[in-house]
């Protein structure tokens, strides 16, 4: 799960509390063990808790392997907000050095250069638009 902008001020003040971002990310990873996916479309998601709704939208991404990724981003020095989904880790830090964490395998792999946002994980990604307050149809 990559974040907007809008989507990381949400989520400090309805479920974070701070805005550090490692405390962002473990409880959006909390919100998701606790809620149901609903899927309006093949593009747009719904995870919700019956109170709390986060809308995603669906990035595309390249299923590379470890050293592939590593290729990719060798030589980067600007800091990107580095998330690793399988492990639950999120921080700013150069990619290259973040990479290094990451086991050998084959993963899902995105990177947006414009946002400086980097994604690892078997599952595809989800771009986390907004968070809000369940609709009725959302609550049961």
């Amino acid at each position: 799960m990559l974040l907007t902008r809008h989507a990381r001020e949400r989520l400090a003040k309805r479920l974070a509390k701070r805005k550090r971002l490692e405390r962002i990310y473990s409880e959006l990873w909390a919100f998701l063990d606790r809620s149901r996916r609903i899927d309006v479309n093949e593009e747009i998601s719904i995870f919700t808790d019956g109170r709390k709704a986060l809308v995603c939208v669906r990035l595309d991404c390249e299923k590379l392997q470890k050293s592939e990724i590593l290729e990719r981003v060798k030589g980067m020095m600007d800091a990107y907000e580095c998330v690793y989904f399988d492990g639950r880790i999120a921080k700013v830090t150069r990619p290259e050095k973040f990479i290094e964490i990451v086991p050998e395998g084959e993963y899902c792999f995105y990177m947006n250069r414009e946002k400086k946002s980097l994604y690892v994980g078997s599952e595809p990604p989800f771009l986390v638009i907004t968070l809000r307050p369940a609709k009725r149809e959302e609550r049961s």
